[in-house]
């Protein structure tokens, strides 16, 4: 197959929503339904009962949580899709919007009894300002929810978005009969509970046959007809530019658990899906298209395997071809660098790659070379844009609870920060290491993970910071700049890249400090200038 033919057949996505909509399952379901697994693992009552094929790290097994980005591949009708599960959870929402960053289109999904909720909205704000194509998967028709048009309308109106739906539902919980595809023109029955396997429901070419009477009963069949009616009326045609250009956003409707509607969505997702688009670079577009490889860091993962202490830094391939034995360049570090096992995932399995095209995701076995956002080419002097770290929220000390084993603290911060679980300043008045999440629950997982990875223990204290800003002063040499620093002294940390960070205690401060001193500028990511 040519390297343009290669190209086509890719489709990288992510998977967004609000935590408990059913994440998790779909993307269980998507990997049966192209055979890369013969048995979904049953989410119960939110315990996971034989942990899911996508949330490897041991504290999502007992949380029955996501809490990092799972990379999962496999090929359906030809088409090699790259899937990016993503924590649902707020805490842990940083990883979700740097996963944003390597995906060409997002599932959006959505709980019918629950309908649009906050984490959704502004995870598909950050996909609304990208421009990335969404289609939205209302879940859980087998249980009790809202109507169908008030949850379109609901999308409408909480998301922004402009929708068309694909597929429409026959009843609901109780009274769900099944689906009617609008895209392939089929009806789908629901033919009860096969949680494990896929089930193949009966199919109508038409619906205004009389058999579909017989089979759902006449009711629900008049209903059907007049509901397709008004979304025919009510709903732009599905136009495929528009769905690309992130202007138009189709939906469809079914029950992940239930491995219902979800073929009717990943038949028509290899359809519409766009393949790997292009990526800004800080000096040019780079087109997937063109011959010589760039790439860029947007995960990093320790410990995968608790057995083997290994690191991997995932790149998604943006041009080119990443093959396996040879030198690319590491930007930032000007040192080149060749790989000879890169993986290809498949959750916890993993297998080494040869060649990696324009739309996968790579894994890279790392000794602490790579950070977040970091480039790889084959020479060119290029950084892709837009991986920022954004300014936590949460502010604690951290305190080594054994002072026998301060190394493996040190070893295990340094290389969790690296991977974007958190930030790290360090105070330039004593040096005090503070640690800043965007959600409370990641301190629980630093410290699950120091302790079971590295041997360490912590221990925390609280800190009363409203937001770190990075500063940006107009000349370091000045005065204004100066006053400002010995003023700020107790206040003033360094992060990781070793910026200069205020962590200013109220919104009042933040003002204040913007007042007082027009020439220091303050940012609320790390990427500005």
């Amino acid at each position: 197959m040519s390297f343009l033919e290669e190209i086509k057949r890719r489709r990288t996505f992510g998977i967004i929503s609000h935590p408990d909509a059913g994440k998790t399952t779909l993307t269980e379901k998507l990997l049966l339904f192209g055979g890369a697994i013969q048995e979904a693992g049953a989410v119960k009552n939110n315990k996971i009962k034989k942990g899911a094929t996508s949330d490897f790290m041991e504290i999502e097994r007992q949380r029955g949580i996501s809490v990092a980005t799972s990379v999962l591949a496999f090929i359906y009708k030809d088409k090699k899709i790259n899937i990016l599960d993503t924590p649902g959870h707020k805490d842990f929402a940083e990883d979700t919007f740097r996963t944003l960053t390597a995906v060409d289109s997002v599932i959006v999904v959505i709980d019918v009894a629950k309908g649009v909720e906050v984490q959704t909205e502004k995870l598909v704000e950050v996909c609304r300002m990208r421009q990335i194509p969404m289609i939205v998967f209302i879940n859980k028709l087998d249980r009790e929810g809202k109507d169908a048009f008030d949850l379109l309308d609901e999308v409408e109106q909480k998301l922004g978005l402009r929708v068309t739906p694909l597929s429409f539902p026959i009843g609901m919980g109780y009274d769900f009969k099944g689906i009617y595809n609008v895209w392939g023109k089929k009806l789908n029955l629901f033919s009860g509970d096969v949680k494990q396997t896929i089930s193949e429901g009966v199919e109508f070419e038409d619906i205004d046959n009389s058999e579909l009477d017989k089979a759902v009963g006449e009711t629900a069949a008049n209903i059907l007809r007049e509901e397709l009616e008004l979304v025919r009326e009510v709903y732009p045609k599905f136009d495929r530019t528009e769905y690309l250009e992130g202007h138009l956003q189709p939906v469809f409707f079914g029950s992940a658990l239930n491995n219902f509607g979800v073929k009717e969505l990943l038949d028509c997702f290899i359809d519409i899906a766009p393949s790997p688009r292009p990526k800004q670079a800080d000096i040019r577009l780079v087109n997937p298209e063109e011959t010589k490889m760039t790439g860029f860091v947007f995960k990093i993962h320790a410990n995968m395997d608790p057995k083997h202490r290994d690191r991997l830094a995932f790149v998604k391939i943006v041009s080119g071809m990443f093959k396996r034995n040879t030198n690319y360049l590491h930007v930032k570090k000007n040192k080149k660098f060749k790989f000879a096992s890169p993986n290809a995932f498949f959750a916890e399995k993993k297998e080494i790659v040869d060649i990696s095209y324009p739309g996968d995701i790579v894994g890279l076995h790392d000794t602490g070379n790579f950070k977040i956002g970091d480039t790889l080419t084959e020479g060119e002097n290029l950084q892709f844009k837009g991986i920022p770290s954004f300014s936590p929220e949460y502010f604690r000390y951290v305190n080594n609870a054994d002072p026998m084993k301060s190394k493996q603290l040190a070893k295990g911060l340094d290389q969790l920060m690296d991977e974007g679980v958190a930030q790290l300043f360090t105070l330039e008045l004593n040096g005090r290491k503070v640690i800043g999440t965007v959600g409370a629950l990641q301190y629980e997982v630093i410290q699950y993970r120091l302790e079971h990875e590295y041997g360490a223990k912590c221990t925390y204290d609280m800190l009363n910071v409203h937001k770190a800003c990075w500063v940006q002063p107009e000349d370091p040499k000045n005065t204004d700049f100066k006053e400002f620093k010995r003023v700020k002294q107790r206040y003033l940390a360094k992060d990781k890249k070793g910026q200069l960070v205020f962590l200013a205690d109220s919104a009042f401060s933040v003002q204040m400090t913007l007042d007082k001193y027009p020439t220091v500028k303050l940012h609320f990511t790390s990427e500005f200038g």
